[in-house]
């Protein structure tokens, strides 16, 4: 009987020295990804279109030195704050196409913030339409795809703003 016993004490001395010293919480790689095709020479136009609030942008982009247009005149001149240059040009610096198209766009309505979200969702359909195998899944996962719904709240009968309220007054 007693061997029996260290027979089953060793068994499991020799389990616990087989089992993992370390975990981790992170999901091991994929081995098998295919890899994207490489990008052929930039030869190849585009357009879209984009909104944001109450701004409307029709973009075109071709191939070129990365000259923005927006109504016949310059991006730095047009959109003179540098956060909204930034955020135009943010779906060409995901895709490392910075100074690969020149852009051409009409924008109409809202304001300088609205505009310049329209003109990046423009952008960002425009260079999906071009090369969806290659661009598609950086601008998805940057978030550059989707319209933000956002608009302002249409004012309300007997209140100030859409929701501003006068002062109550109890008598």
């Amino acid at each position: 009987m007693p061997t029996k016993k260290v027979a089953e004490a060793v068994e499991a001395v020799e389990a616990v020295e087989a089992a993992p010293s370390s975990f981790t919480t992170e999901t091991p790689a994929a081995k098998e990804t295919k890899p994207a095709k490489s990008r052929g020479p930039l030869t190849v136009p585009g357009a879209g279109l984009g909104r944001r609030k109450e701004a409307v942008a029709r973009v075109r982009i071709k191939p070129g030195t990365g000259v923005i247009k927006v109504n016949g005149r310059d991006l730095a001149e047009y959109f003179p704050n540098k956060l909204h240059q930034q955020l135009i040009t943010d779906p060409f610096k995901v895709l490392g196409l910075q100074d690969s198209y020149d852009v051409v766009a009409r924008i109409q309505g809202g304001g300088v913030a609205g505009q310049a979200g329209a003109l990046r969702l423009g952008i960002a359909r425009s260079l999906n339409e071009i090369d969806r195998e290659n661009n598609r899944p950086a601008l998805k996962k940057a978030g550059f795809l989707s319209r933000d719904a956002r608009v302002i709240e249409r004012k309300k009968a007997g209140l100030k703003k859409a929701r501003k309220a006068s002062q109550f007054s109890k008598r």
